[in-house]
């Protein structure tokens, strides 16, 4: 049974608490969480009934989609001065994950500190630098915000909070996705909160689709946190 409740290292770090994620649902895993202290995370289909986890306890903290395309699909939006550049200080960067995430299930989560849950996005830009791939969006010679990738898939962006609300993510976006294709990616593939409207509309005005629609459910034994 055990090999379906697996721990998170990389949020226990952040949080100081044990965490875990639930591969499969079932009375008798659900049952048995009730012995081990933190806070766990499942994610489902959203046509799944909901009922088994309610009635142990489980919150809804967000729904995540999966924006795709294709560079034959690509449809970019072009600014003079916006490019990208892997000449990267990854520690000009990492300020740049504080209040950006505000619509991710642990800043939706009212037992998280926001505080914390913005310190995890810190710490998984350092570790995709380590094992991945990120380079910054640049306006002229002003650092604007960051991509990190692993492979094909976009893990992680965010911008400055001097250039949010103004516009210019789809021509920061488009800069970045040109060049990923360029490097030789066949289909690009990110996640995003449902909620996040504005962020999808920039990936559907840049020619992507959606796919893999999941609701993530969280739950905290109270008992020992």
């Amino acid at each position: 049974m055990m090999e379906d409740v697996v721990k998170t290292p990389w949020d226990q770090r952040v949080f100081g608490f044990d965490t875990y994620e639930i591969r499969r649902v079932s009375e008798d895993i659900l049952s048995s969480l009730d012995q081990i202290n933190g806070h766990f995370t499942v994610k489902v289909s959203p046509l799944d009934s909901k009922a088994l986890l309610h009635r142990h306890g489980f919150y809804y903290c967000d729904t995540l989609i999966e924006p795709y395309g294709t560079s034959s699909c690509f449809c970019p939006f072009f600014e003079p001065g916006i490019s990208i550049s892997d000449n990267i200080d990854l520690e000009e960067l990492v300020p740049m994950c504080f209040n950006a995430f505000r619509f991710d299930r642990f800043h939706r989560d009212f037992h998280i500190d926001p505080n914390q849950a913005d310190q995890r996005y810190a710490n998984w830009l350092r570790d995709i630098h380590r094992y991945g791939h990120v380079f910054a969006l640049r306006l002229g010679q002003t650092t604007a915000g960051f991509f990190a990738c692993v492979d094909e898939r976009i893990l992680l962006h965010a911008l400055h909070e001097d250039f949010r609300g103004k516009g210019l993510a789809k021509y920061f976006w488009s800069a970045a996705c040109q060049y990923l294709f360029s490097l030789g990616c066949k289909e690009l593939v990110s996640s995003i909160s449902a909620a996040n409207v504005a962020i999808m509309n920039v990936y559907h005005r840049l020619g992507f689709s959606f796919r893999n629609p999941v609701d993530i459910y969280h739950k905290v034994n109270h008992k020992h946190l």
